[in-house]
Formats: structure tokens, C-alpha cells, sequence
């Protein structure tokens, strides 16, 4: 995928912030011009966001390290667990459970139970049980799969977290920033840039805005991974860095 053009994103929606009322005036540099009430993001602002977290992602994935793909509300869910499977990086787009991070481990005995759940129904061992025990296990291992699926191969803290509308996913933020993990966000006009090491201003409510900004940052992904597959002996050193 080609970097988006000032067109691209102006057709996305990229540009519409949220209405002048709830402004976060940290926003002020990258906010182009007030339109009836509504806040217009400088488009050439975002293309300079997106070139920096683009190029940090691309690095990280190069390492052979992982980004946390955070989105939970509902325009953004598919979009960012799609994007965030085709490259094989962690995502969470059902919701935050408090400490996903910061109790990492307790997390990890989840992602095991719910292991041991799948491998029971595949491999016979649940054929000793009722229909009424299985139907029980099986609706288990849904509801783990709903919320910890999308990290079963998170094996150790990610490198950083991509979130869409860090108002929404604070929590995660949060979480990330305690524990300084590097942080890259659609930051729309009612949040506070400095709240992240990478914002991206862009429009975070519209699907099509944010089906762009993520499937740029998803490729530069792509290209870090296929730079790490073509020198595999970087690979060791790159990861210790």
C-alpha cells in the first residue's frame, strides 16, 4: 500500500475533528481551521504523524518485537483485529480488562486456561463428559476467546500498543505509559497529543478514516517483517538492541 496522499486522506474524512466545544486546545498546532462549528485537521500535519509512527513500526517489527493493536469501540473493531491478524501482531478489540498489561501474568493463566479448554474439545477428552458439560465448556471457551483470543501468542509485554481514540481506551494508555511501553495513537481533536509518543491527528470515529491510517501503519509493519526474513542473521542482535 502507497503512502495515502493529501487527497486520499481528505476523501477518508481524515480531516473532520469533533466540534470546537469539545476542543482539547493542546490540539491547537495541528488544527487547520474552525468549519460551522467543527474543528478541520491539518491534513499535512497527520502525513508528518504518519511518516514517524510508520517508520518506528517499521523498525520495531523489524526486531522481531510486537505491537499491541488496541480498538474497542465498535467502527473500529473488524478493521484494526483484520489489519492487526494480516501481519500477526496482539490485538484487543473486545474490551480492555484492567491490569491486561501491568498483571501480565495473571492474563497468561487465562490465555493457558482457555488452551486447555480448546485442546480438550479437539483431542477426545471432553467426549467422556455430557452434552450438557461440553455445551458448558464450549460457551467457556468462547467467552475467553472473545476477550483473550486476539493475544494467545502474546508471550511476553508487547513493544508498543497502537490505539484508536485514546479518550476511549485510556485505560490501555495508561497501562502502557506505566510501564513505558512505547505508545502510537489516532489522535482526534477533543484529546491530548502529548499523551502518546506517536499521535497521528486524524478523525478516530469514522471507519474509512481509520481504515486508512491503519492499513499504512500495518504495511510499514509488513515491510519490517520481510526486512527481518531477508537478513536473519541481524535477527539476534536486533532483538537484544
Amino acid at each position: 500500500m502507497a503512502k495515502p496522499t493529501y487527497q486520499d486522506l481528505l476523501d477518508a474524512g481524515v480531516h473532520f475533528g469533533h466540534m470546537r466545544k469539545k476542543w482539547n486546545p493542546k490540539m491547537a498546532p495541528y488544527i487547520f481551521m474552525e468549519r460551522k462549528g467543527i474543528h478541520i485537521i491539518d491534513l499535512n500535519r497527520t502525513l508528518e504523524g504518519l511518516d514517524r509512527a510508520a517508520n518506528a513500526m517499521r523498525a520495531i517489527a523489524k526486531s522481531g518485537r510486537k505491537i499491541l493493536f488496541v480498538a474497542t469501540k465498535k467502527q473500529a473493531r473488524d478493521i484494526v483485529a483484520n489489519a492487526a491478524q494480516s501481519v500477526g501482531m496482539p490485538f484487543v478489540t473486545d474490551r480492555w480488562l484492567g491490569g491486561m498489561m501491568t498483571n501480565f501474568a495473571t492474563i497468561k493463566r487465562s490465555v493457558k486456561k482457555m488452551q486447555n479448554i480448546e485442546r480438550m474439545l479437539a483431542d477426545g477428552t471432553a467426549a467422556n463428559m455430557t452434552k450438557k458439560e461440553r455445551l458448558t465448556l464450549d460457551r467457556e471457551r468462547q467467552k475467553l476467546d472473545k476477550v483473550f483470543g486476539g493475544i494467545e501468542s502474546l508471550g511476553r509485554l508487547p513493544a508498543a500498543i497502537f490505539v484508536v481514540d485514546i479518550q476511549h481506551e485510556h485505560l490501555a494508555l495508561a497501562e502502557a505509559n506505566r510501564l513505558g511501553i512505547r505508545t502510537f495513537a489516532m489522535v482526534d481533536t477533543n484529546s491530548d497529543p502529548n499523551k502518546v509518543d506517536f499521535a497521528i491527528p486524524s478523525n478516530d470515529d469514522a471507519s474509512k478514516s481509520i481504515g486508512i491510517i491503519t492499513g499504512y501503519l500495518v504495511e510499514a509493519i509488513r515491510e519490517g517483517l520481510g526486512e527481518r526474513a531477508s537478513k536473519p542473521e541481524e535477527k539476534e542482535a536486533e532483538v537484544e538492541a
